[in-house]
């Protein structure tokens, strides 16, 4: 079964989803955290959530849009209300859902996020996976998300619609606050060992040897998935991904 509900403060609406069996049996809960141009209906975290709660059904999961995505009600997105819709669905999943413990799946941008997150505030997370990390999100936007033409406009301090699927409205602010904002040059080895990475060998979006680079240095658990594109589209690639996630989890 899944709800909806939000969550609120410090001025931000944050809309959220729970996929969970029993709400009055919910122990642990996983806290999904969705890519660049993403949302809380993603179909990896449906996928991930149907697995988890047959195997656990004391378990739960819940999903949230990012500033600016989905039916999210912000306009634009900008690097400091990702730190602060973070930090308020965690603090509420936690206390509401996990009074055993919250774990994190996040993937590509929402990786990055988790990882920048932690390193300011340190993790509420008793582990943390992430697939696809954009780990070097900076490159990521400038060689993959936005094309030259949406560079240009940036440059000149327009903002510009960047993503796939469904676009989302950025301005040169924030292409400048994740430049200075490399991740790669943070040191995460306190939540090494809580820490699981995969990564698709095929990975067009991420490259795959940036996130190994960034796993060996962090003396992070790091694996890779033969054949995965960004979104771990080949037959049996998710599966491999999930399977790996919750024997990480030992939920």
């Amino acid at each position: 079964m899944h709800r909806y509900f939000e969550v609120n403060g410090g001025g931000h609406n944050i809309r959220c989803k729970l996929y969970y069996n029993d709400l009055k049996k919910i122990r642990r809960c996983v806290l999904f955290c969705h890519g660049f141009g993403g949302h809380k209906d993603n179909s990896a975290a449906e996928k991930f959530a149907q697995r988890l709660l047959t195997k656990h059904p004391s378990c739960a999961l819940v999903t949230f849009n990012w500033p600016g995505h989905g039916d999210d009600v912000k306009k634009k997105l900008h690097l400091a209300d990702c730190d602060q819709y973070l930090s308020l669905v965690a603090d509420f999943v936690g206390e509401k859902y996990a009074p055993e413990g919250l774990y994190c799946y996040a993937t590509s941008f929402g990786g990055y996020l988790t990882l920048k997150y932690i390193a300011s505030h340190g993790s509420p997370f008793r582990r943390i996976a992430l697939r696809c990390p954009a780990v070097n999100m900076y490159e990521v936007f400038t060689a993959a998300i936005i094309g030259p033409e949406e560079q240009a406009l940036l440059e000149k301090g327009k903002d510009v619609a960047a993503g796939f699927d469904r676009k989302v409205l950025i301005s040169r602010d924030f292409l400048e606050d994740i430049k200075r904002s490399d991740i790669r040059k943070l040191d995460f080895l306190d939540w090494a060992e809580d820490i699981l990475i995969l990564q698709g060998t095929a990975d067009e979006v991420v490259p795959f040897e940036s996130v190994r680079q960034f796993a060996d240095d962090q003396l992070m658990e790091f694996v890779p998935v033969e054949g995965a594109d960004h979104r771990f589209r080949h037959p049996g690639t998710m599966e491999a991904a999930i399977k790996a996630i919750l024997e990480f989890f030992d939920l």
